[in-house]
């Protein structure tokens, strides 16, 4: 089985350095912010529901519900107790996934007092054969709401893939063998909770557009004086380009 440990510890040394790097880059190609609406709603605390299921694995949603606390907590948010939430919202009626995504916002803030909730939904998880090999999928989309506007705050999606050990050497039938062993054998070592945790890391840490560092997170501050700086550069590159387009400030020349 892979040690999970290992793969939160070399996950984890991204967080910083990449969500500083993101959080001070204030605008996009398009010159919009992607991060605004997260930065004006800037939870301290999330709660996290069990994920609608879209995937042939019965077993996909508290498999990777379980994978899915740490990285966020890491990245400086209060995290609910997810067993409990579950708990609870079974226990007053909402018994699968799909019934708590449809909970109206109004009642989550009044039971939990959360700043915002995160809701996923899973495409592939578990293991396929693949001609010779035996491949590990985890594929989710996730969106954080907060709860008081109902805005969408942040969204991603991750594709995480992992095959199973090359065995090309001992020739076609052994390949083969080995693909169908490592697929069965699935039960045993649960080859998709590992890989959801290096799918979970590269979905709010190490993406493209991760989550934002949280108000509990060292390096908060230092993310928003960042992010601060850079609108403001931002700001007064488009002051300049219009007092140069209206003629007040003349252009200035090429240099040959």
């Amino acid at each position: 089985m892979m040690n999970t440990k290992m793969i939160k510890k070399g996950l984890s040394l991204l967080v910083v350095s990449a969500s500083l790097f993101l959080g001070a880059c204030a605008t996009n190609g398009s010159g919009e912010d992607p991060y605004a609406s997260f930065r004006e709603n800037m939870p301290r605390s999330i709660l996290v529901f069990p994920p609608v299921n879209e995937s042939v694995d019965v077993n996909a949603s508290y498999s990777w519900l379980t994978t899915a606390s740490e990285p966020i907590a890491e990245q400086g948010f209060y995290v609910f107790p997810v067993a409990i939430v579950d708990e609870f919202m079974k226990e007053n009626g909402l018994p699968n996934p799909e019934d708590m995504h449809a909970a109206p916002l109004n009642k989550i803030d009044e039971i939990f007092g959360a700043d915002a909730v995160l809701y996923v939904t899973i495409e592939e998880y578990g293991q396929k054969f693949e001609l010779i090999q035996s491949v590990t999928k985890v594929t989710a989309r996730g969106e954080l709401v907060d709860v008081k506007t109902g805005q969408p705050i942040w969204s991603g999606r991750v594709v995480h893939s992992q095959k199973s050990q090359d065995n090309s050497g001992a020739g076609l039938l052994g390949a083969i063998v080995t693909a169908a062993v490592a697929q069965v054998g699935e039960t045993i070592n649960d080859a998709a909770h590992d890989a959801s945790v290096y799918a979970n890391y590269q979905l709010f840490v190490s993406s493209r557009r991760p989550l934002l560092l949280g108000p509990t997170h060292p390096g908060f501050e230092e993310q928003q004086l960042k992010a601060a700086e850079a609108a403001q550069a931002a700001q007064d590159a488009q002051s300049l380009q219009a007092a140069q387009a209206s003629g007040e400030v003349p252009a200035e020349k090429p240099t040959e």
